[in-house]
Parts: C-alpha cells; structure tokens; sequence
C-alpha cells in the first residue's frame, strides 16, 4: 500500500509541475507587463521634463561654461565647457588636454560621457585635462556649418591657451557628424588641431559593400536632397532631427519594433536604469536649420564632395583634407550599420594613389576596425572605452609622433610574460602596424560602375533640387509658420511614442498605481521555468521574421538604385561617364621627387639624436610596426643616458619625421653620413648604442633581419667616428620602387 500511495503521490507531482510552472510564469508575465507600462510612462514623463530644460545634455559629470558660441561675432548654439573631474581623479593641466565633440545628427549631446566608462572618463582617469563641445536643442538664426566651425577653431585656440605648458595641441575626438566636421576644420585650420579621432565618422558618403548598408542608397531613392529641404520649409526654416533618428531606427526594425522593448521587458526589475538613460539621450531630439540639412544631403550625403575636394569656405578656400598635418585615428566597426568601415576610410583611396603619396603628403593615418561593434557602441560601449579608446588616449603622445604612412591599430591583451611589461599602460597592448592602399581596397571599396552610379543620382538631385527652389518652395515658405511647424513637431510619431505615455495621460495614472502594488509583492519566475524559454523562442521568431523582411527590404532598394541610376541611357542623358568621375579627384598633392630633393641637404645635418633615431628606424624597419613599449623606451633612455634633449614633443616629432623620410627615400646616402653624426667620445658612443639596443628589444627578442641590422648599427656605433659605414656589412639592398616621375627611387621597404 505505501508504494502504490508513494507512486500516486508522485504522479500527482508529474500532472501538478506543468500547471505550477504556468500558474508561475503568469503571474510573473502579468507583473512585467505592469511593470513594463509604467517604465514607458517614466520614459514619456522623462522626455517631457528633458524637452523643457533650456540647455538639456546627458552627461554624467559636473562642468563649467567656458565659452557660449551664441556671444560669439558668427553666433552658433555650441557651448565649450571644461568637464569638472569627479572625487578622487586627479588631473595634470601640463598634460595635454582632450576634446570630446558629440554628433550633432537628430539627438541631443553629452553620449561622449554618458556614463564613467566612457570617452571623457578613460581621458579623465588617465590625468588630461578634459572638455566638452555640447549643443543646444535650437540653432542661432542665418547658423551655418561654417560659422559651427569658425566657433570650434575658437574653443580649440581657448583650450591650448588654457594649457601653455602642455606637450601637444588638443586631443579632439569627435564622433559621427561631429568627425567629419572636425575634418572639415582641420583642413582648414591645420595649426590649432591635434591628433583626431574620428569615431564611426563618414567621410566617403559613396563607399560600401554591395548587399549591405542601404542608408547610402536613400538619397538616391528620394530623388536627392530636396525632401530635406521640404521639411525644413514646412519647419519654418528648421528641419526636426527626428526624421534622421527615423532614418537610424528603419535600419534595424527588429530592434526598434521589437528587441529593445523585449529586453527590458525581460529584464525589468534590473534594465530600467540603463533603458531609461539611454532613452534620455535617444529622444532628445534637436533642430537644424534649412541650409544646415542642405548642405549636408546635398553636399554630402548625395553630393560626396567632400573627399572630392569639391567644397570651399565662403571666401573661395578649398576644403582639401590633404591640408591635415596632424595624425588621424579612424575608429570604425564591421558591425556599424550607419558608418561601415568603407565609408570610414573610403577617402584615403580618393586622394592618395599609393602610400608613397601618403607619406610625400606628409600625413600619419591610423585606422582601427572593430569585429562587430555597432554604430552607438563605437563610441558610447563601455567594453569600447576601456580598450580601443584607452589605448589611443594612453598613446596619444606616441600617435602624435608616427611618421608619415598608413597604419592600423593592433590591440591585443598583454600578457603575464610580455616583456617590459611594466612600459605597459592598462591591460592590452597596441602596435601600430604599417598598411598600403591595397589593404583599403581590399574592404571593398565601390568600383567604377557603383561610383557613376552614385554620380547620376547627384545629378539627379541637383535638377530635383533646383525646380524644387523655384516652383514649390515660394509657396511653401509663404504658407508656413512658427505655430504650424511647432504642432508638426509635437504630432510627430517619434516624440507621440514618448509624450502619450507620460502622466499627461490621465490613462497612465492607474498605470502608476498598479506598479507600485506590484513592486512591494513581486513573485518573478525561476530562471529554468519552461515557459520563459517558449518566450524566447517566440521571441526569436519575430525578430527572425523582422530580419527577413528587413533583408527583402534592403535587397530591393539597392536593386531599385542601380536599376535607375545605372542606367546607361539615363547616365548619357545627364553626361555622367568615366571622364565626369575623372574630374571629382583633386587634383595631385606633393610628389614624391619634390620631397627627395627637399631632404638631400639634411642627410649630413644633425649630432647624436639624428644619429639613435636613424639608427633606431633602420633597425626595426623589418618589423614594419611601432610597439608602444619602444616608444617609452626612447624617451626614457634617451633623457638618462644621452647628452642633449629635445625641447619638446613637437621637436622630437619632426626629428621622428625628417629622420623617417630621409631612411625612407635615401637610405644609402643616410647610411654613409651616419659616422659624421656621431661624437668622438667613444663611451658616449657605448651609451647611444644602449639606448638603440634598449628600444629595438623593447617588444622582445629580436631576430632575422632585425638582429642583422642592429648588429651593423652595434659595429657602426663601435667603430672610429671617421670609419666609413661602407666598411660595414650590409643587408642586400632592397628592391628600388619608381617615383611618380619615372626616377628610380631605393627605399628600405
């Protein structure tokens, strides 16, 4: 009797379980979906009160006005304020000072230093005094981009003259919208700006792989620029940057429709935090003015002038982005759905036929390209911040001495039995390892057929652009107002999904009184109830519904673009052909035999310090990358063992350069003037060597052609200073590579 009583007892066990699973899973369904209601009435409630404040941000640190663009002779609605450091970080106001400008693209600003994990706090915890260039919701009246600019080139110049002693121009870092036009500016004013990084910054508005990325597309579809320009009138001369959030949420419709209201309903009693700041920041929305969003659909977005060297200053200058002379860190992501690598960097191949040209030119590019990261992750992921962008904040000194060249950014966790691991900043390591244009290309950068393409439907949109001007915007702007545009505004779907839901609707309020029952009894479901796992499968089917049609979607427009635009008969109509393409590039920077013949006078110049440095390059030549390890190394060793100094990070950054171009284009010759650089003294000598010795090894034991060369340069610095370096053993010469004049050029390669 007791076993058959034991198996009924369990059997009853077996049918009870799945009801009080059910029973479970219901009520704790029910109390999230309270829950859930009640975070959007915050959410709404949060974006009224946002909305009101006169000068709204998100930034999560204290700071003080130091200079309102509105006072300024151009008045803009961009602000300089200098980031007030948190309790217990301490910065150095000799150290040289970072720049945070956030984009300027729909929302509202502070993303840059959201959250202590991020741009402005990696900046802060590393001891550089720290600034911010924020923007009111409200453009000043007749606001230009140039006149945004002409207000920034006055921040950057206060901030330098803020930190006298500083090694180094500003650090600026601007993110999105706010990369190209810190591109913009620096091409314009190449003396008042540091090192950039361009965080998930379009510069080539064309470029993007095929079946992928249709943003680029859009213009094309709408017939160019001139639905901007609609909005804009129908704004009463400002266009709402809600329709470009719009355009950043159809990207991704499982992730607007769905998955973001999903996560925090799975997670709501610990998602509300994190859910409600960044909403904070994703509905701020804020205005442009009518020849702010021209410029930017029309010259930009469609037009892709800018890497063209198409845009000028209003007093005639060229916008050429050759004209930057400081080192450009571009930080773009293979997950970036808005600013894919190809956009990023696209431009490098509009202007430079070979990384010979780059190096002529004289300018320094680094590029970092992320697995998988998305476009807001870029430069708001705290996992981001505490590797990409504490890396380049910690070598901001080593980035601003780089020779001319391309390069990429490798960064790799250090290890326990990294050598010199105590020259080490934070726990990854980075190199920056030279790259040619092939490596661009080899992203996938748009071929002729895509560009004329493109070129058509900038045609396109200057015809569209032009009847527009002339037959319906009169009228438009004659039947416009203030007060319509305002209800416009407030009756758009992105702001009614916020303002419906807070306590303005009395339908809300019981809303709120049934959250906070629930909270003081909630009963969530155990973690393995199987009905939690039946909701997640649903989940996934949705989103992988959502997906499909977003790729249905994406498929279509890009067909549509090229079945229009690349239509022959309609490029002929227009006069788009190779030649048309041909006249978008700039024209030729520096050529290489006008650098070579500028250098051959300076081959025998120089004492001991042009001496280690070139000794320095030809060793490590092989290695074809730069550890910051070496860098350290060189500083250190040089101030302790070596007579002399340099003055400041900038003389030392163009001893780095001049000695880097003349190893570059004139190694033999550099080589036979090296015994006329070195003292007498034997022992300082010795030292010398040390000091080369001491940075070529920095990273670990050489080896290969690297020892071999470091050994010649061991017997170089050993020998009687009359000793020829021609007595020494050499490597076997290089392979020569011809300038673009024909002459053979031999460089170490």
């Amino acid at each position: 009797m007791t076993g058959t009583a034991d198996r009924s007892a369990a059997l009853s066990a077996a049918w009870a379980e799945p009801w009080a699973s059910a029973a479970e899973y219901w009520v704790d369904a029910a109390q999230r979906t309270v829950l859930f209601w009640d975070v959007l009435r915050q959410r709404g409630n949060q974006y009224l009160e946002h909305a009101a404040d006169p000068t709204p941000h998100v930034l999560s640190y204290e700071f003080e006005v130091i200079l309102d663009g509105r006072s300024l002779e151009r008045p803009c609605n961009y602000m300089l304020v200098r980031i007030v450091p948190p309790e217990g970080v301490t910065v150095d106001p000799d150290k040289r000072p970072f720049v945070i400008v956030d984009p300027r693209a729909g929302h509202g600003p502070g993303i840059g230093g959201m959250k202590p994990e991020s741009q402005i706090g990696r900046a802060l915890r590393a001891g550089h005094p720290c600034y911010f260039i924020g923007f009111l919701p409200v453009p000043a009246a007749g606001q230009t981009l140039e006149d945004i600019g002409r207000a920034e080139a006055a921040f950057l110049r206060l901030v330098a003259e803020r930190h006298p002693n500083a090694e180094g121009k500003p650090c600026v870092m601007g993110n999105c919208q706010a990369g190209w036009a810190l591109a913009m500016l620096a091409a314009i004013k190449p003396d008042i700006v540091g090192p950039m990084i361009l965080a998930g910054a379009p510069l080539s508005y064309w470029d993007g792989p095929r079946g992928k990325n249709p943003m680029r597309y859009l213009g094309g579809l709408a017939g160019g620029g001139w639905p901007a320009a609609l909005s804009a009138d129908l704004g009463h001369g400002r266009y709402d940057g809600a329709h470009l959030v719009q355009n950043f949420e159809s990207l991704n419709p499982s992730n607007t429709l769905w998955s973001k209201q999903y996560n925090l309903y799975t997670k709501i009693d610990t998602e509300v935090p994190r859910y409600l700041s960044f909403e904070k920041w994703w509905g701020g929305y804020v205005l442009l003015n009518a020849n702010e969003i021209e410029t930017i659909t029309e010259d930009l977005f469609v037009g892709d002038k800018l890497a063209a060297g198409q845009l000028a200053t209003s007093d005639g200058r060229k916008i050429d982005l050759r004209n930057i002379k400081s080192p450009i860190v571009v930080f773009c992501s293979q997950g970036d759905n808005i600013t894919p690598p190809q956009q990023a960097l696209g431009w490098i191949l509009d202007l430079y036929d070979s990384t010979d040209d780059i190096v002529a030119n004289g300018q320094t590019i680094i590029y970092a390209i992320h697995d998988d990261i998305g476009h807001l992750g870029i430069f708001v992921s705290g996992r981001v911040a505490a590797k990409e962008h504490n890396q380049f904040i910690q070598n901001i000194d080593l980035i601003d001495v780089l020779a001319p060249g391309l390069y990429e950014a490798v960064i790799t966790e250090m290890q326990p039995d990294d050598p010199n691991a105590d020259l080490i900043r934070g726990d990854h390591v980075v190199r920056f390892e030279v790259r040619s244009v092939n490596d661009i290309r080899a992203l996938g950068i748009n071929n002729t057929e895509e560009d004329r393409a493109f070129a058509t439907a900038a045609r396109v949109s200057e015809i569209n652009s032009k009847i527009y001007g002339s037959t319906l915007r009169p009228l438009i702007r004659a039947a416009s107002s203030e007060p319509a545009a305002e209800l416009g505004r407030r009756l758009s779907p992105l702001r009614l999904q916020y303002s419906l839901f807070s306590n303005r609707n009395p339908a809300m309020l019981p809303v709120a009184m049934a959250a906070e029952q629930v909270r003081e009894h909630r009963r969530p479901a155990a973690a393995d109830n199987p009905f939690l796992a039946f909701q997640d499968l649903m989940s996934n089917q949705i989103v992988t519904m959502l997906d499909g049609w977003r790729d249905m979607r994406d498929r279509w427009i890009e067909s549509t673009f090229y079945a229009v635009y690349g239509n022959p008969v309609l490029q002929a109509m227009l006069g788009i052909d190779d030649r048309t393409l041909a006249e978008r590039r700039p024209p030729r920077g520096r050529e290489i035999d006008e650098v070579v013949d500028g250098l051959r006078g300076k081959v025998a110049e120089g004492d001991i310090r042009a001496a280690v440095l070139r000794a320095v390059l030809y060793a490590i030549w092989p290695m074809r990358a730069v550890d910051e390890r070496g860098f350290a190394t060189l500083r250190q060793l040089y101030d302790d063992s070596l007579p002399g100094h340099w003055d400041s990070l900038a003389e030392f950054k163009e001893a780095v350069r001049e000695q880097y171009l003349i190893m570059r284009w004139l190694p033999e010759e550099a080589l036979a003037a090296l015994p006329d650089l070195l003292p007498k003294d034997a022992a300082t000598r010795d030292r010398a060597f040390g000091v080369i010795e001491a940075v070529v090894s920095s990273s670990g034991p050489v080896a290969g052609e690297v020892k071999l060369r470091l050994e010649q340069m061991r017997t170089a610095f050993a020998a009687e200073a009359e000793t020829p370096i021609a007595e020494v053993e050499t490597p076997a010469p290089q392979p020569a590579r011809r300038g673009r004049t024909g002459r053979t050029l031999k460089v170490v390669q």
